[in-house]
């Protein structure tokens, strides 16, 4: 197990450190709701290239091929007379990563199960006091500028194995503080930007010793267009930097900086059913490491 350390430490050089999440495309996360809505979601992603399910794995130079299925939960609630959000994330990862750097480190690895469990708490404290659907209404025809705030925590709940390289899942808790605003150029046309920061905890079980990681710190920006209710469409960029890593006491020259675009289109289908489109190109400073994702999701509104 051990002796597996060197390679990796090895292996950074083509390193470029993923900060668990820190690629994520989160449009419209602040856009309220009337207080009781549930939206049930349930999706599939694919995600091809320079990408690992961990990414915070001192890892580049891949190969992969990783679907996923994911269930999520919403509820829109009153928090101190605010609307706030409460969400319930949860993967099924299935994928083969392969990957060789002069012979130094050749791997092939196959992986299958439960990722990490995630939830987030969300309270927007401007322009969107907890409202009932007439309220919202009248609020989605004439929008104030919005600010929230938002916790995300992603447990170690995920499949691991402390032999293994690559797993499904991190193996330490993670946290997401964010603050997101929303600027209205119209009442079909939004601007929506956040800033925020991923914290983690050490992996003590990372082959045989510890693995540590500094903060990554995250831009996100969307231009959403609103067509009609429940039918909208973004662009999406963002830019994150920091995540060094440590392993087994020795500090990686694996500082990530780069930045991620895409495009996100939700379109109802009937009353209370939507589907969700997106696509992503990651890694767009780098051209030798570059990844994609492909998303598609059904929700129900109720």
């Amino acid at each position: 197990m051990r002796s597996l350390i060197p390679k990796v430490l090895i292996y950074s050089a083509l390193l470029a450190s993923f900060g668990a999440g820190a690629q994520e495309l989160s449009p419209r996360a602040y856009w309220p709701a009337p207080v009781g809505t549930q939206i049930l979601t349930v999706g599939y992603t694919h995600m091809s290239g320079d990408i690992i399910p961990d990414r915070s794995l001192p890892l580049t130079g891949v190969d992969s091929s990783i679907d996923s299925l994911f269930l999520g939960y919403r509820r829109t609630l009153s928090l101190w007379d605010r609307t706030a959000n409460v969400t319930f994330e949860v993967p099924f990862v299935d994928g083969t990563t392969l990957g060789s750097r002069d012979k130094e480190l050749d791997l092939e690895r196959q992986y299958k199960g439960i990722g990490d469990f995630a939830t987030t708490l969300s309270v927007n404290v401007l322009g969107a006091p907890a409202m009932n659907r007439q309220q919202f209404g009248a609020m989605r025809a004439n929008p104030d500028p919005l600010l929230g705030l938002s916790l995300k925590l992603v447990a170690p709940t995920g499949d691991y194995d402390s032999d293994r390289l690559i797993n499904v899942g991190a193996n330490r808790w993670a946290l997401k503080v964010e603050m997101g605003y929303v600027q209205p150029l119209s009442h079909k046309w939004l601007v929506e930007l956040s800033v925020g920061g991923w914290f983690f905890q050490d992996n003590d079980s990372f082959l045989g010793t510890t693995k540590e990681q500094k903060p990554v710190a995250l831009l996100q920006g969307h231009l959403i267009h609103r067509f009609k209710p429940g039918f909208w469409a973004s662009l999406d960029l963002n830019y994150y930097e920091g995540g060094r890593s440590t392993i087994a006491g020795r500090r990686l020259d694996d500082l990530q900086r780069d930045s991620k675009i895409g495009a996100t289109l939700v379109f109802p289908m009937v009353s209370g059913h939507a589907i969700k489109l997106g696509y992503s190109v990651g890694s767009l400073s780098d051209a030798d490491e570059s990844f994609q994702t492909y998303l598609i999701s059904y929700q129900k509104v109720f």
